[in-house]
């Protein structure tokens, strides 16, 4: 059997009361590296291994500019939504369990990055493929 994880933007907050008592800037909006549908298939296998390069050319779907979006041909992930999906993005490249007992499903899991005034939250899934 052969992994991949697919990885989808599912919604994107905003805090601007929390931006304007705490940031350095106050007016920074919400965040500028994904966009609410954004869509990334990760693989490991032979010469491609997406994990070890934090993601970069990853985006398959966008309603933006790929460039500018992080997982496209330009930009690795997010160093903050990194640490957040990194974890789930390896074990479910590995064919393991992401979130057995806590979701539906074991093979996803719903997460979101760790800025606390414009969190992304994303939806991580284990593709199962069989190999001929």
């Amino acid at each position: 059997m052969k992994h991949r994880v697919k990885l989808t933007v599912l919604d994107k907050k905003l805090y601007p009361e929390l931006q304007q008592q705490y940031c350095a800037d106050p007016n920074a909006g919400a965040c500028p590296c994904y966009n609410v549908g954004d869509e990334f298939i990760f693989e490991r296998n032979g010469d491609r291994d997406d994990f070890w390069h934090m993601g970069l050319n990853t985006l398959i779907k966008t309603s933006a500019d790929p460039d500018t979006v992080a997982g496209g041909p330009k930009m690795p992930h997010c160093s903050e939504a990194w640490d957040a999906i990194a974890r789930y993005i390896y074990t479910g490249l590995q064919g393991g369990s992401i979130m057995k007992g806590w979701m539906n499903q074991e093979n996803t899991m719903i997460t979101c990055c760790s800025d606390g005034t414009r969190p992304v939250i994303f939806k991580i899934e284990r593709l199962d493929d069989s190999v001929k």
